[in-house]
């Protein structure tokens, strides 16, 4: 078994769109860095203190701290702050995330060389590369990756409490071979922000573009039964931030999957992507992909064990994700 990395309404007069997204965009095929802040800090592991799991009897990994003893905690020195300067005794309550419920529970701490410890490792925050998919020029939503990105720690969504995407130049690519996945190199430039990260979801993150919009032409969005097997290309990076595109070809289309990651499959054809890269590479996702000079949608996946093969999203499932 090949293992797999990651309406109209009808109005009296006329016809009007529920979604707001405009029917022509503008591709991206940036690489962008992404910085997240997370909603509560997420347990990542725990430690012994004095030879005991002081933690384990309450929490689980993947647990998000909202807040201890009804105050709000979002990030690490805060927490930290909080237990040394306001806590008194070994029993706090604790407003936790678990799998989108609410739950209030208790947290013990232990002394332990003068100091209260708490027995877990959290993180409040992730970063990482990626590739911008599009850019609504009207309402200058964007949608990159095409799929959630996940705490590698726990395999658990991230909540986002605010976060941004911002320019990157790639440095270098580690290739891609056959069961081993390969990922584009970056540096990423703190200070230069393009845009904000309002959602982590399934099909991507999104959030309002801030910088100034990219000089380059508009596509319209492909209908679903426009996509054909055959060539396409997408458009991504490989070398500081240049855009470039490369040819690919439509294995297939799965109508029965229109509104998931998986909505097309596809191979890496072009020798010099091939070359560069191996096929398919971490950072890649979101790399838009073009047919008959329409948007059809993003790449999405890839396959370990034969990585010039990968899945796409369709960009409608994006577009109207980037509207909620």
């Amino acid at each position: 078994m090949k293992k797999i990395l990651s309406l109209i309404l009808v109005g009296i007069l006329m016809p009007i769109n529920i979604f707001a997204y405009s029917n022509f965009i503008l591709p991206g095929g940036e690489s962008v860095g992404i910085s997240i802040n997370s909603e509560g800090l997420i347990i990542v592991g725990f430690y012994k203190v004095d030879g005991e799991y002081i933690a384990k009897s309450t929490l689980r990994i993947g647990d998000a701290i909202t807040h201890i003893n009804g105050k709000e905690v979002n990030n690490i020195s805060e927490l930290t702050n909080f237990i040394n300067d306001e806590i008194n005794g070994n029993v706090v309550n604790v407003t936790i995330k678990r799998n989108k419920e609410i739950i209030n529970t208790k947290m013990i701490l232990k002394e332990q060389d003068g100091v209260l410890k708490t027995g877990l490792y959290v993180k409040d925050s992730v970063s990482g590369i990626g590739t911008l998919t599009y850019i609504d020029p009207v309402s200058k939503i964007y949608g990159a990756l095409g799929h959630e990105i996940l705490l590698s720690d726990t395999n658990t969504r991230i909540e986002v409490r605010d976060g941004n995407i911002l320019e990157s130049k790639v440095t270098g690519i580690d290739r891609s071979t056959n069961g081993n996945v390969g990922s584009k190199n970056a540096r990423i430039f703190q200070n230069k922000k393009i845009g904000t990260i309002e959602e982590n979801t399934s099909f991507g993150i999104f959030g309002k573009y801030v910088s100034e919009l990219p000089d380059k032409k508009v596509l319209e969005v492909a209908q679903f039964n426009e996509i054909k097997k055959g060539p396409a290309v997408i458009y991504t990076v490989t070398k500081d931030n240049n855009i470039e595109e490369y040819d690919i070809n439509i294995i297939d289309v799965y109508n029965n999957k229109k509104d998931t990651t998986k909505a097309f499959s596809f191979e890496v054809v072009d020798k010099a992507l091939l070359s560069k890269s191996g096929g398919i590479v971490q950072g890649m996702s979101g790399s838009p992909v073009i047919q008959n000079n329409k948007i059809i949608g993003g790449v999405t996946h890839v396959l370990v064990d034969k990585v010039n093969l990968g899945y796409g999203i369709y960009i409608k499932t994006m577009l109207k994700e980037g509207e909620n």
